[in-house]
């Protein structure tokens, strides 16, 4: 079982592709390997395979906060199922969990959502999708400050608030309100349940 998370740049030509494309492949690279693990093609859109499908919500977070940092946001679907063929490049590569993807992505563009998740179990995805609109309404809601933290803390989970502290150059009072501010607490809770019903899916 793994993930494929399929998504586009949401009004990309607002920026010139210069200012945004050369981080974004860095910031993906983090995931893994160009383009087995991940491309960007159509000039805007981009697939990524997370390998252990209970990091897809956390990872689409990320992009998100990633490209909330320079102005952008993206649109996101996440399959989760089989990888039935495995090819050199993940645009070539199928399975259930890429037709999954494909699938509830084309649906997203004819909504206002910019996050969904489908799999085989109708149940699974009701409940997902849901908790997935809480996720992204928290992320809508954060200004630069948090943006910022929310970046550091989920790249570096085992910081302690002290150690963030010092990667941001703020106080520990500062990064407490900033964590507060952000809701950061409940997207991890969100997390950590959306982890709960993945780990059901493959009983």
């Amino acid at each position: 079982m793994t993930s494929i998370i399929t998504g586009d740049i949401i009004k990309s030509r607002k920026l010139k592709t210069s200012e945004w494309m050369e981080g974004f492949k860095t910031f993906l690279s983090t995931f893994g390997k160009n383009p087995s693990d991940w491309e960007i093609y159509r000039g805007d859109e981009f697939q990524l395979e997370v390998k252990n499908p209970k990091e897809a919500f956390i990872a689409a977070i990320l992009i998100k906060t990633y490209l909330k940092s320079v102005k952008l946001d993206a649109r996101m679907s996440i399959g989760i199922g089989d990888k039935s063929y495995d090819a050199q490049k993940i645009s070539e590569s199928n399975g259930s969990a890429f037709v999954y993807s494909g699938e509830t992505f084309e649906s997203l563009k004819k909504q206002k959502n910019t996050l969904a998740i489908q799999t085989n179990s109708n149940e699974f995805n009701i409940q997902m999708n849901l908790l997935f609109k809480l996720g992204v309404t928290i992320v809508d809601g954060w200004l630069s400050q948090s943006v910022e933290f929310v970046i550091s803390a989920l790249q570096n989970p085992n910081l302690s608030q002290e150690e963030l502290g010092q990667k941001l150059n703020i106080n520990q009072a500062a990064v407490s309100r900033r964590r507060k501010r952000a809701q950061f607490d409940l997207l991890l809770e969100l997390n950590e349940y959306y982890k709960s019903q993945v780990a059901l899916l493959s009983k």
